[in-house]
């Protein structure tokens, strides 16, 4: 029993991260088809519609959307509906918190998290995880940071979530790791098993 036990807990391990993805996936797909294959029905008559359309329809707008954003006038049409987006209460704070976590995986925006680190606290012999966000307090206000202080993120295990400390330099030291290793280490608690790859 004991043996068996062992077996499942295994499989359980190996099998679990396949299933969540592919179940956010097939939810993802599910909602797509169901709002959008609404709409299309709406446009075309049903006996022409065939299911999947909602899907590709999703994947035409989002590969659309992220093609137009490449041409400066709808660029600037978006960044005025952030604006107004941004000036009202409760929304802002929940759009800017969305907006900046799906910036922090936007490959043109790697430069803004350049750095893996380790951040020295305490007694100087506990270390903590981080990535560098920003090492230039020019256009900030006084008391935040200076040419002796970066700013360090700091992300916080099993959860999407961390917090920005700000540290001499002398307190972090390099660590030879891409950003996306330095994540999947630091939110699985150290436990991740995938071969760490060095940059």
């Amino acid at each position: 029993m004991k043996k068996i036990g062992k077996y499942f807990l295994q499989g359980l391990i190996a099998i679990l991260p396949i299933a969540i993805t592919i179940y956010i996936l097939y939810w993802l797909a599910i909602r797509a088809e169901s709002i959008l294959g609404s709409l299309i029905k709406l446009i075309i008559p049903e006996d022409l519609y065939i299911p999947g359309m909602g899907v590709a329809a999703g994947f035409a707008i989002i590969l659309s959307i992220g093609i137009l954003l490449r041409v400066w006038l709808f660029r600037k049409m978006f960044r005025l509906g952030e604006h107004i987006l941004e000036r009202q209460p409760i929304i802002k704070t929940l759009y800017g918190s969305v907006r900046d976590l799906m910036g922090f995986f936007d490959p043109s925006k790697k430069k803004d998290f350049n750095e893996v680190v380790m951040v020295t606290v305490a007694d100087k012999q506990t270390r903590l995880m981080g990535l560098i966000t920003r090492e230039d307090f020019s256009q900030l206000p006084d008391g935040i940071g200076d040419g002796e202080t970066v700013a360090v993120y700091l992300p916080m295990s099993y959860q999407m979530g961390g917090f920005t400390v700000f540290v001499p330099k002398k307190n972090i030291k390099p660590v030879d790791m891409t950003i996306e290793d330095a994540m999947r280490f630091a939110l699985t608690a150290a436990v991740s098993t995938k071969k760490v790859e060095t940059t």
